[in-house]
């Protein structure tokens, strides 16, 4: 990839719209004449995470795509619930999709904790999407043993009380990307993760907490695949193994990168997603 993610968002639009449950921030991108393809990001990132995929979209005539920043991130309105499940961003999400007058199916792709909201989305609504793409997927803690749900939902609380969005960004950063990721990839990271809002990040932790990924696959109504990096130290290669056999497939390998794939691995994001490539 010859641009940086900053780049890359030149001519990536970003707005903000009123839904009956409270604003959404997003970027779009493409001048199709319907929404293609809605990208959720990440726990600790946002939707600057998708600047390969966005900047493949601008200019095209074919796609349009969204990237949105989840409740309590960016502008977007925080959500009721002190400890919000999956399903209350699914119903945000689907909020903020029908007020843009979203109606025909699109794909929908979650990276890490946004293939929860994605996949409980899909549960909600399948017939509002073509396929699902869960990337470097987030299985959550709801099936676990309560003390091991605990120590990770404490575990982060405790690092956010401590180190804040910036200290977080500092001492996480470098665990998002594979060992040979460029520094202009881990310096994105870092100032995406050190711009997160502690109570937004909270309430997402708390989600973490209770989601059942698995669970909300089972439905098996909308196509699915799975896809991860092979130098992923948060979501394991052999955890997304087993997530895409329970489903009777195999995870997709994005090559020797680590769980930011969309940033780290764009080619092979976006041919995934059926989105040009930048040069």
């Amino acid at each position: 990839m010859n641009i940086s993610p900053q780049d890359a968002l030149s001519g990536v639009v970003r707005s903000l719209v009123d839904t009956p449950l409270g604003p959404i921030q997003f970027r779009s991108a493409g001048a199709g004449p319907r929404v293609t393809h809605v990208l959720l990001h990440g726990i600790g990132s946002a939707s600057a995470s998708w600047a390969f995929q966005l900047g493949a979209a601008v200019g095209r005539q074919d796609v349009r795509v969204l990237a949105w920043e989840a409740p309590g991130y960016g502008r977007s309105a925080h959500l009721p619930q002190s400890m919000p499940t999956a399903q209350d961003y699914a119903e945000r999400l689907w909020a903020w999709l029908d007020a843009l007058y979203v109606n025909q199916p699109v794909l929908l792709a979650g990276h890490s904790l946004g293939a929860l909201m994605a996949a409980s989305a899909a549960r909600l609504r399948p017939q509002a999407l073509s396929q699902l793409v869960l990337l470097a997927p987030a299985r959550g803690y709801g099936d676990a043993p309560a003390n091991e749900r605990d120590r990770v939902v404490q575990g982060r609380l405790s690092n956010l009380q401590q180190l804040g969005p910036q200290g977080m960004a500092q001492a996480r950063g470098a665990a998002m990307l594979s060992p040979q990721a460029s520094a202009v990839l881990q310096e994105a990271v870092r100032e995406t993760m050190g711009q997160i809002d502690p109570a937004g990040y909270t309430q997402a932790v708390h989600m973490l907490g209770q989601g059942r990924l698995a669970e909300d696959l089972q439905t098996g109504v909308v196509p699915c695949v799975i896809a991860s990096g092979e130098a992923d130290t948060i979501t394991l290669p052999a955890a997304c193994d087993a997530l895409a056999q329970g489903l009777s497939q195999k995870r997709i390998s994005l090559g020797p990168v680590g769980h930011a794939c969309p940033l780290e691995a764009p080619a092979a994001v976006n041919k995934l997603l059926g989105l040009p490539v930048l040069p």
